[in-house]
């Protein structure tokens, strides 16, 4: 087994403990075991259960979001067009990772400071999407509001369906995990128009 595949399965190991225990709860055996190596290997590779933790979730972060943010530098869509097409493409990822964000938030509310301080070597620039929406604003095209609103909505209305489904899936369809899936899947089209017409300007 070369390095690169040993490293691979490393990760793919360590992803699937860390996602399913969280950090306290994963155990450096179990993805040593995982990845068919023994521990002192898995050790010369990631020196440290928190370095490979880092590896793990810096993975998940940009999974979604700077791969994303792209759509906001088209220039042949106008800007509800590229609305549409962040929140189709986001919530196409969050439908084939579905535990990645609940990871996500687990680890941000039980070890808060350090994961803050891993989200700020790779947090994406976010400045460019805020001057667009200020942009519209001014020209009028959508109604006054604060960039980090329209941000929070969007990712909020995005996530939170995805991480609540088991509790959402009973209260809403009785546990039937088919009508709940049929109902992310229209979401993509929801979402999106909810948040336009929340934000366009009504006299246009």
């Amino acid at each position: 087994m070369n390095k690169t595949n040993t490293e691979e399965n490393i990760i793919q190991a360590a992803e699937y403990e860390f996602i399913e225990r969280g950090f306290e709860g994963a155990r450096m055996q179990a993805i040593a075991d995982k990845a068919g190596i023994n521990k002192a290997l898995l050790h010369y590779y990631f020196r440290s259960k928190q370095k490979l933790f880092e590896v793990i979730f810096k993975n998940a972060f940009k999974l979604f979001i700077p791969r994303i943010l792209n759509v906001f530098e088209r220039e042949d869509i106008n800007f509800f067009e590229k609305i549409e097409a962040f929140v189709e493409n986001y919530l196409n990822i969050l439908a084939k990772h579905p535990h990645i964000p609940g990871f996500i938030i687990h680890e941000l509310a039980n070890n808060p400071s350090s994961i803050v301080k891993i989200v700020q070597e790779i947090a994406p620039d976010l400045s460019p999407i805020k001057q667009q929406i200020e942009a519209e604003v001014s020209k009028g095209t959508i109604r006054n509001i604060r960039s980090e609103h329209l941000i929070l909505n969007v990712l909020s209305m995005s996530i939170f369906p995805i991480v609540a489904s088991p509790i959402a899936t009973m209260i809403l369809f009785n546990g039937d995990k088919k009508q709940y899936a049929t109902l992310l899947s229209e979401r993509k089209n929801h979402v999106s128009d909810f948040i336009i017409q929340s934000i366009k300007n009504p006299n246009l």
